[in-house]
């Protein structure tokens, strides 16, 4: 049995189902390290710090020696953004590992989220060699946690021909039949739309009053449910309350992650529309496991990995109100409850069947076993550890635009 040492800041609800996994098929063979304690602002956002119920976590700033055992020992090291200082005992270790020879896998989100242009910075160049382009002959691959990931490092030339899907995994839930049918639209009953997230500004909450006034002058029976809260909270009671809206929208505030999954689940649609600064969005995940059809921006980086475009939900341009307009009004024309519940059966499908924290630990474990052996290395097809071809990044100065309202 290989051994798989998973180092990161420290573990989080989205990572859990898959080190369960992991922990599943190794037992302690496999190993999660935190590296940094969790932060008390994350802590205040209800995330949960009870790592220490998980017999597979260890805390590098408590059991430093065990650790440094775990990292210099693995057969594979899986490597997240740590939070350790540079140069630090922490830092040198997993250096000194990554200089070994033995496989490492490493995990990142967008490296370049806010454009591409900082890859000409002699300096932010020297400093993208040191971390990931010297390895670039070396049995080290990355995870990409975001469709558009890959294309960073391309840019920079790191990883050639070793890059690889990735993703959050949520908690995975399967309906019965009875169940899931009766979570489907029916025409003639009203349109239930959700839309979870921080009300923050690169969420951009403001679709949800774009889609009501939509809705509101096609005459559709609709109710669109906001879940969450930040600071855009009062801006968007004020708009509701002047645009006439309340019977529409319900701000439902803050709720844990089992309440927004029940809103989810009486839900036909989702809105998504966080803009490029969003590395992943696993409420995608949820939303689509939820069985909601979702609309979602093609700017965030688990879009265009788990939304095929017309068949499994729809995408909009993140920087077009007329696009999101198109494709929110192809679900009200005379087939769009046909197409409302082809797009849930589709969309909670592909994360049953495809992305999620069962699959993602069984590819990775057989990825593994192929560096291992020395092998060929056979990717699959489709979803997590497929290749991850280079796609079109969202344009950071369009967005910047429309953020400003210039365009």
């Amino acid at each position: 049995m290989i051994i798989v040492t998973f180092v990161s800041n420290f573990i989080n609800h989205h990572q859990i189902p898959f080190c369960d996994e992991m922990y599943k098929s190794l037992g302690d063979s496999f190993r999660f390290i935190e590296a940094v304690p969790m932060e008390q602002e994350r802590k205040d956002m209800g995330w949960s710090d009870d790592s220490k119920e998980l017999p597979y976590v260890h805390r590098f700033y408590e059991e430093e020696a065990l650790c440094g055992d775990c990292i210099r020992n693995c057969d594979v090291l899986m490597l997240g953004w740590t939070g350790l200082p540079k140069d630090s005992d922490g830092d040198r270790l997993i250096r000194q590992r990554m200089n070994s020879g033995k496989p490492v896998i490493r995990v990142s989100e967008r490296i370049y989220r806010e454009g591409r242009w900082k890859a000409v910075s002699p300096r932010g160049l020297m400093a993208k060699y040191d971390e990931h382009v010297r390895y670039k002959n070396s049995p080290v691959y990355m995870l990409c946690a975001g469709a558009y990931v890959s294309g960073d490092f391309k840019l920079i030339g790191a990883y050639p021909e070793k890059l690889f899907k990735w993703g959050y995994f949520p908690p995975l839930k399967r309906y019965d039949d009875a169940t899931l049918s009766s979570m489907l639209y029916r025409r003639g009953e009203q349109l239930r739309i959700c839309f979870a997230a921080r009300l923050i500004k690169l969420k951009h909450p403001e679709f949800v009053l774009y889609a009501a006034e939509i809705l509101r002058k096609e005459k559709v029976d609709f109710h669109i449910d906001v879940v969450g809260d930040g600071p855009l909270r009062a801006e968007l009671s004020e708009k509701i309350k002047a645009g006439g809206l309340e019977e529409y929208i319900t701000l439902c505030g803050s709720k844990n992650p089992d309440e927004v999954r029940s809103v989810m689940e009486k839900s036909h649609v989702f809105i998504f529309a966080s803009n490029y600064l969003e590395g992943w969005g696993a409420v995608v995940n949820e939303a689509m496991n939820s069985a909601c059809a979702v609309i979602a921006s093609s700017e965030a980086g688990a879009v265009p990995y788990l939304i095929r475009d017309g068949e499994n939900g729809l995408t909009f341009d993140g920087c077009s109100k007329k696009d999101f307009k198109n494709k929110l009004l192809m679900l009200t024309g005379d087939s769009g409850d046909t197409m409302i519940r082809r797009f849930q059966s589709a969309a909670y499908e592909t994360i049953v069947s495809l992305w999620n924290a069962e699959n993602a630990a069984k590819r990775l474990l057989a990825f593994c076993n192929q560096v291992i052996s020395g092998g060929s290395i056979a990717v699959p097809a489709k979803g997590p550890m497929s290749t991850a071809d280079v796609i079109k990044a969202p344009s950071f100065w369009r967005t910047l635009m429309e953020d400003n309202h210039l365009e």
